[in-house]
């Protein structure tokens, strides 16, 4: 299984290595990793292997969302299923 990080906001040194260290801490390996600095604006996509995730999907995602928010960083994480579910015609 799979899921879909993005973070976006103003950028700053470490936003990379933050978010890859909470995928590690809870086993999640980042199989690619897209982004960009849009004048001071950071984006990334990362497409990550969620099954050997040590928790649950819901308590991930809210980690990076409340780090995000501590960051004044927009992070949403999204589940490959939905993610194919709302781009399927």
């Amino acid at each position: 299984m799979r899921a879909v990080i993005t973070v976006i906001g103003k950028d700053m040194v470490g936003i990379l290595a933050k978010v890859s260290a909470v995928c590690a801490e809870h086993n999640v390996n980042v199989l690619e990793v897209t982004q960009s600095i849009l004048q001071d604006m950071f984006a990334m996509i990362m497409m990550v292997e969620i099954s050997k995730c040590n928790i649950p999907f819901s308590e991930l995602s809210d980690q990076l969302t409340h780090m995000g928010d501590e960051m004044n960083l927009r992070i949403h994480v999204m589940h490959e299923d939905i993610f194919n579910s709302m781009h399927r015609i």
